[in-house]
């Protein structure tokens, strides 16, 4: 059986893109090894189809830890038998390009986003500058990239002139007997719960104005569910406007627990703000999350989101990321029983068009001429 090994810079168990990815590899025929990171809030590694191993690093960011990352990587993958590498995203390409010409081993990219153009770099022009220089030295030299749009893509194509295959981050909807109610989740029962849930609740993702739209709405649960830069942030405005029980936080958990949560909730949020290249043409996990779980949505009007939005009818978009305005959409929304069932069916039949059974078909299609 050939091997192949998947990395990714992240903790491994609440990434369920790279999840799906290595078992599809695995239905390829690999032998996957999936490398990653230990963080100190790192949740249990669970059993999966495949292997796991992650890295304990000194240093947690920074040029230090991005620096050590891609040396340990460099030197673990130097030294394992493998015929397939699977790099996710820029920050872990430089070793497996490396490797891959040194062993003469075929290299399969997938970009989760448009890196360059993050919030955390464009305005950090000489860091932005580094990872550039490495996209650009090697992206065009690749034969097999993958990216989680078609704007995303186009942009890739218009920079290095190679074609970027589409796999986009839609959700594999774990099958129940049932769901878990609000009593058993420990949520209110009879009041709407507004939810933004995400392993990224970064800056400019909307979740500030989410806190301050609750000073003007009542009656209504705002659910947090996940990690990120600003949850700290937001823990310290939810005290300062006395907020109180208004807004709930919790961990980040894995997909299948999380999936409760999810069904439970009257509104799913998608705020991302319109401020980078990156976020523009963004096509957030939580989107098809909502779907498959036959949560309404309210987002931002991003390219990607508003295709969807407007294609399935699944919900609704902001105009603006006034607190105020937000605070008025949730209530319009929340206020149409009638309009909720609609968006809430409309989510049930797209969701049977909106796969993963689909979207996997482009990997396999990649991964069997390597296996």
């Amino acid at each position: 059986m050939k091997r192949a090994i998947v990395s990714v810079i992240n903790d491994l168990v609440t990434d369920r893109r790279v999840d799906k990815t290595c078992n599809v590899l695995v239905q390829a025929g690999f032998d996957v090894l999936l490398i990653g990171r230990k963080l100190p809030d790192s949740l249990p590694l669970p059993q999966r189809a495949y292997q796991m191993h992650r890295m304990g690093l000194l240093f947690k960011r920074g040029p230090l830890f991005y620096m050590e990352f891609n040396i340990r990587l460099f030197f673990l993958l130097l030294f394992k038998k493998v015929e397939l590498l699977y790099s996710n995203d820029l920050d872990t390409l430089l070793p497996n390009y490396l490797l891959s010409r040194m062993k003469s081993v075929s290299l399969v990219y997938d970009s989760h986003e448009f890196f360059t153009e993050t919030p955390e770099l464009v305005n950090r022009k000489f860091v932005q500058g580094i990872w550039k220089r490495i996209e650009k030295a090697i992206f065009p030299k690749l034969k097999d990239v993958i990216t989680v749009n078609e704007s995303i893509s186009d942009l890739y194509y218009d920079l290095y002139g190679v074609k970027v295959n589409v796999v986009r981050n839609i959700s594999l909807a774990p099958v129940y007997e049932s769901i878990k109610s609000r009593e058993e989740l420990g949520l209110p029962e009879n009041i709407p719960i507004i939810l933004l849930q995400g392993a990224g609740i970064n800056i400019q993702r909307g979740a500030e104005e989410a806190i301050e739209a609750m000073r003007y709405l009542d009656n209504v649960i705002l659910l947090i569910i996940g990690s990120g830069d600003v949850i700290d942030i937001l823990k310290h405005m939810k005290d300062e406007m006395g907020l109180g029980d208004k807004v709930i936080f919790l961990p980040k958990m894995p997909f299948d627990r999380l999936f409760h949560y999810t069904a439970n909730a009257t509104l799913g949020l998608t705020l991302d703000k319109d401020t980078n290249i990156n976020y523009r043409f963004s096509l957030p996990n939580k989107l098809f999350d909502y779907i498959n779980a036959g949560t309404p949505v309210l987002a931002s009007p991003l390219v990607e989101v508003k295709k969807i939005i407007d294609k399935y009818q699944v919900g609704e978009t902001i105009e603006n990321h006034d607190p105020k305005h937000i605070a008025k959409r949730i209530t319009e929304m929340i206020s149409d029983n009638e309009k909720l069932k609609v968006y809430r069916q409309n989510c049930h039949k797209a969701s049977e068009k909106l796969t993963w059974q689909n979207e996997q078909k482009v990997l396999m299609k990649i991964f069997e001429k390597y296996a």
